[in-house]
């Protein structure tokens, strides 16, 4: 009796047990982010409080009190956000509060309906357990349950359907800012699988129009090769020097320690003899040991000139079969990458737009059409195999979630009756829930590895691809098999007494697995999202490894300057999966909403907060993810309708059975609407918000190539293209002329009597009401300016086509995204090896060691002058060997000084020592 009393508790102490060790933990953390966010501003404030952003970017600081900053950061703006956080940053928070608000708003008609239909007159369950679907005895109950859940998931695929029109309108704004379509990767395509004929620059622009410069993709492994050779001796070269300096000045502080009077010379070798200069291996452990600073000396030439004579034949080599194709405008490449350029099969096929060369996979230009489908299927077998194999220790972490049900077999486990009730909660509770999270922990890099195999061309089809497979994990290791596992552990006593009782067993002991995942999302919502406020790790990294490790100007100047940021493709499916458990649970035990609701919350100020303030965007994946994350988030629809209607097959209610077939052929048709609407649209960018009203003027989207420039520079249009009127714009205004300004107008009803008028001019009514200016030339979207007038937010929620428009969400695009980046490329150098192999445009670098009073880094520089390039400038060392910097690292190109203010020199240095 004892065990059975104790199991029936297990519930409600596993989530109490949960929630106080929870708490505790956000306690301390939350604390200690409070009382160090002003004192270490550059783990807590570095966007704001130093120059390691362009200016245009760099947010306005939060207030300085405890709490203060709070409020304020939650009332930023959209505008602010996509400007600090980018368009992925953006929709993922969004995303988090999307799930909050939909937790919260369904605790306002499901607790009222489902949990007195669940406690009164139930199977007298006790805990947590009483509130739960297991509960209901009478089987006529099961239709609150039918119709709750038509409520709670339709209005989530209308939700998803109002977050996916709100997604397409506002991408297709920023892709034609000023800030976007002029970007070189928004006029470039990557075509992949090109024929051998057009590997050509002089033969690939006949495919198509308006081709401005083509890079045909070529190996450079031997060059790498070299330039990786060359960078590895010119890092051991300033490590030496820097090594060498400190040597010398720790032998004068010996000798001025005998002899204070001590004349001190700028010969290095006075103080350190030739047998005790930096030396290294030429191969690991067992190469010959050499004077670094005299084999650099002697090597380094031969180096740069093997290295100058292959970048000036790298045209030899033979090609790959990708091509980066630049065109005149973000329209031409838009139109290239979306039509069928070539008669063969797999051939100039996949096409890319928006890769920057920074983030091109070179290792998988090469591929073949076959060999690419070979990997591909490789890549997806593997991870199924993994997802399979996986299950074992994911399931054993489910038994030891509810490893009190296991007692009355095995025996042997009944002494952990006799452990206090904290440490009973804590190995039921939270102990699984972290062993799962350090488990998951590992996935990241094999499937990344995965997706580099199977063809990945870029660092965002890495991540979109690890996006896909790590939800695939996510749902089936951490929340399916712990579900059934836990379930089954739960009721193995009695599957032993009776096997064909299994089913029903199981389905009726599902529900109890819930108590697993509130504990599980208790410590997502408090653990992780304090974790993520202090930024331990970064803490520990900045001041403690930093302190140890960084024993150059250059390693302390990257320790500061570098700021972190999120991995898109492992980030997103640990959320989407919250979700997706949530949503599974919502109508069999609504208590879960109260917990993800609170979690989410919790979640996105803690990533608000950090996405805005104190990490760098990632590598820019223009928004991808969110439209997948929301069509995983489905997922739990489909699961929860699916369980549902297990548990009333089980309970043998007949009419719910039948309602919720209903309800799940409905989930499917709506799906797939879903899918048709916007499959395409999420992928490109319209021609209507990049080609201009009148048809012939240029747009930051567009370039007409049919214009050409007389002797005198006047505009000439083609003899041949015919110039069509503009089109007559409909505008939509009341019937009360009086209230024209419907901005101004929180009165104006949208249902209110509405006419229209043709106007033949060009109208600039919008570029001149945007808050952003944004756009000076009118599109080809504008056409229709149907005023938008406040009204209130239910009215908003169910009239997307007009609140949610590409007019409506284009005031929330930043005001900078009217100026093109100042990150782009402007020398045409540059731009002329964009996207070529990187080795091939690499130059030596230039060495940077610390200025000493004796002058030791100025006879060093001298010995190799001509040979490599070596400053001291921004860098200092004392007497005592401790290093400090106050510039940027030579041939280090900024717009600003970041250096003006002393009084941040000072605190930067501070801080980085």
């Amino acid at each position: 009796m004892a065990s059975s009393n104790s199991t029936t508790g297990t519930s409600t102490q596993q989530v109490l047990t949960a929630l106080v060790s929870n708490g505790v933990i956000f306690g301390v953390f939350l604390s200690a982010f409070l009382l160090l966010r002003l004192k270490l501003k550059r783990i807590y404030e570095p966007k704001s409080s130093f120059n390691l952003i362009p200016d245009e970017k760099k947010p306005e600081p939060l207030p300085s009190g405890p709490y203060q900053w709070f409020l304020p950061l939650l009332k930023k703006s959209d505008s602010f956000i996509i400007q600090q956080a980018g368009l992925d940053g953006y929709f993922f928070l969004r995303y988090l509060g999307l799930i909050c608000i939909y937790c919260g708003f369904s605790m306002l008609y499901l607790f009222p309906i489902l949990l007195p239909v669940n406690v009164v007159h139930g199977r007298n369950e006790s805990g947590l357990n009483k509130l739960a679907y297991q509960n209901v005895l009478t089987p006529a109950r099961y239709y609150a349950h039918i119709f709750c859940g038509w409520v709670f998931f339709w209005l989530f695929l209308y939700v998803v359907y109002r977050e996916l029109y709100y997604y397409n309108s506002l991408r297709q704004a920023v892709l034609s800012s000023p800030r976007y379509a002029k970007k070189l990767s928004s006029r470039t395509v990557l075509f992949q699988c090109v024929p051998e004929q057009y590997l050509s620059e002089r033969e690939f622009p006949k495919l198509f129009d308006g081709v401005k410069r083509v890079w045909i993709a070529r190996s450079g492994k031997e060059i790498e090769n070299k330039v990786k050779e060359r960078e590895d001796l010119a890092n051991n070269l300033e490590n030496s020097m820097i090594s060498l300096i400190k040597s010398a000045q720790s032998e004068i502080n010996k000798q001025k320690k005998k002899d204070p009077t001590l004349n001190v010379s700028n010969d290095i070798s006075d103080y350190v003899p030739f047998n005790k200069r930096p030396k290294h291996r030429l191969k690991f452990l067992i190469g010959k040991k050499v004077d670094t600073l005299d084999y650099v000396k002697e090597q380094l030439p031969t180096l740069n000139e093997e290295i100058q004579e292959m970048q000036a034949n790298h045209m030899d080599i033979k090609p790959y079969n990708s091509v980066f194709v630049e065109f005149e405008s973000q329209f031409q490449a838009q139109i290239a990458a979306q039509i069928i350029p070539h008669h063969a099969p797999l051939s100039l096929n996949p096409s890319y737009v928006g890769i920057e060369p920074s983030q091109v996979k070179w290792i998988n230009m090469r591929l073949f059409p076959y060999e690419r489908l070979l990997r591909k299927f490789g890549a997806i077998v593997f991870i199924i195999a993994l997802v399979i194999l996986w299950a074992f220790p994911v399931a054993f972490v489910g038994m030891i979630s509810n490893i009190t049900y296991l007692t009355n077999k095995l025996h042997w486990l009944k002494f952990i009756y006799n452990l206090p009730d904290v440490l009973l909660g804590l190995l039921t509770s939270l102990a699984p829930t972290v062993a799962l999270a350090i488990l998951m922990s590992f996935l990241p890099k094999i499937i990344r590895a995965m997706a580099i195999i199977q063809g990945a061309p870029s660092s965002q089809a890495v991540e979109y691809f690890t996006q896909q497979a790590y939800f695939a994990f996510q749902v089936i290791q951490v929340f399916l098999v712990t579900t059934i596992v836990s379930s089954a552990t739960s009721v193995v006593t009695q599957i032993v007494q009776e096997p064909t009782s299994a089913m029903s067993l199981l389905a009726s002991n599902l529900p109890k697995s819930s108590n697993f995942y509130i504990a599980y999302i208790i410590l997502q919502g408090m653990s992780v999202s304090s974790g993520a406020l202090l930024q331990l790790v970064p803490l520990i990294m900045f001041y403690a490894l930093g302190l140890l490790l960084d024993k150059t100007p250059r390693k302390k100047w990257n320790r500061f300057s570098n700021l972190s940021s999120l991995d898109w493709g492992t980030t997103f499916p640990v959320y989407t999966n919250l979700a997706v458990i949530t949503f599974s649970y919502a109508i069999i035990c609504p208590i879960i909403l109260l917990f993800a609701f609170c979690g989410f919350f919790l979640l996105y100020v803690a990533y608000l907060y950090n996405l805005t303030y104190v990490m760098e965007e990632a590598p820019d994946g223009r928004g991808i993810y969110y439209p997948r994350a929301l069509f995983q988030t489905l997922v739990g629809v489909y699961i929860g309708q699916v369980c549902l209607l297990g548990l009333f097959a089980v309970g043998k209610g007949w009419g719910p059975i039948v309602l919720q077939v209903i309800g799940i052929v409905v989930t499917v048709i709506l799906h797939m609407f879903l899918n048709v609407s916007f499959d395409h649209l999420i992928k490109y960018v319209p021609v209507d918000t990049m080609r201009p009203l009148d048809g012939k003027t240029d747009t930051p989207s567009f370039k007409n190539l049919y214009t050409k420039v007389t002797k005198e520079g006047t505009l000439m249009e083609d003899e041949n293209v015919k110039v069509l009127p503009p089109y007559q714009i409909r505008k939509y205004h009341t019937a009360n002329n009086a209230k024209k300004n419907s901005f101004e107008q929180n009165t104006i009803s949208i249902f209110s009597e509405n006419t229209f008028e043709l106007q033949n001019e060009v109208s600039t009514k919008l570029a001149e009401e945007s808050k952003n200016n944004i756009l000076s030339i009118p599109l080809l979207a504008d056409a229709d300016e149907t005023i938008i007038p406040f009204v209130p937010f239910w009215k908003r929620f169910i009239l997307p086509h007009i609140f949610s428009s590409y007019k409506a969400v284009r005031r929330r695009v930043p005001t900078i995204y009217g100026l093109t980046d100042p990150s782009e490329l402007v020398d045409e150098d540059d731009i002329a090896h964009a996207y070529d192999y990187p080795s091939v445009s690499a130059k030596c670098p230039y060495l940077w060691i610390p200025r000493d009073e004796y002058g030791f880094s100025k006879t060093l520089i001298a010995q190799f002058n001509g040979i490599i390039d070596i400053s001291d400038e921004g860098a200092t060392i004392d007497p005592k060997n401790k290093i400090t910097w106050t510039e940027n690292p030579p041939t280090y190109n900024v717009d600003h000084d970041p250096f003006a203010d002393f009084n941040m020199i000072e605190e930067m240095s501070d801080e980085s020592n």
